[in-house]
């Protein structure tokens, strides 16, 4: 008996509702997006442009968290991590607080 329950188990095989179609890679432009705006960020910080380079870094998160806002989760693609009332909150907060920092930072004398 107790080798049937086993192998009752085994066989079991979980089958999804609604199969995901399989997402392209321009599917993922919102990310992109702000990656792209992180890259030119971090570049512009290297040249040593800190100021200007930490405003497009804090714009990057800022406009990470207005895409997730908008956009339905089908849309937003890898800026979906939590719910979306959480992933808004924790842009828009470190977005804010790197903007803060960068101008409490003084500018070079």
């Amino acid at each position: 008996m107790a080798d049937e329950d086993e192998d009752a188990e085994v066989s079991a095989e979980v089958v999804p509702l609604r199969p995901r179609a399989p997402r392209r890679w321009w599917a993922e432009w919102p990310i992109a997006l702000v990656l792209s705006g992180v890259a030119i960020a971090m570049i512009m910080v290297a040249m040593d442009n800190f100021r200007r380079g930490s405003i497009v870094l804090s714009a990057s998160v800022l406009l990470g968290a207005f895409l997730r806002l908008l956009l339905p989760e089908e849309d937003a693609g890898m800026l979906v991590v939590r719910s979306r009332k959480v992933d808004v909150i924790t842009l828009g907060a470190i977005g804010i607080g790197l903007t803060i920092f960068t101008f409490w930072v003084p500018p070079p004398s």
